[in-house]
């Protein structure tokens, strides 16, 4: 993989904070993991937007309960909060409860 060399300026505390994290694989690593978790987020909530303009906001009577025993699309304490889940294609993409 080809990479470039940039300077960046991020507030002291959060360097600090990341520091510790990112000892063991570099600083370098562990900033490009984040930017492509946060690149992969983007994309797929522009995704959502879109399934949702195309077809309507996913109500109440669309969705489907979280499936029991894997603590998927549930909060703190069992409460249920929408999630999104979706296959190895970025185009398939379901919102459970």
């Amino acid at each position: 993989m080809t990479t470039k060399e940039m300077t960046v300026t991020i507030p002291e505390d959060l360097l600090d904070e990341i520091r510790a994290d990112a000892a063991e694989r570099g600083l370098s690593a562990y900033v490009a993991e984040a930017l492509r978790a946060k690149r992969d987020r983007d994309r797929l909530l522009e995704l959502v937007d879109w399934l949702q303009e195309e077809h309507g906001a996913v109500t109440e009577g669309r969705r489907r309960p979280g499936e029991g025993g894997t603590g998927r699309g549930r909060g703190q304490e069992g409460v249920t909060r929408p999630c999104i889940a979706f296959s190895a294609s970025p185009f398939v993409l379901e919102r459970i409860a």
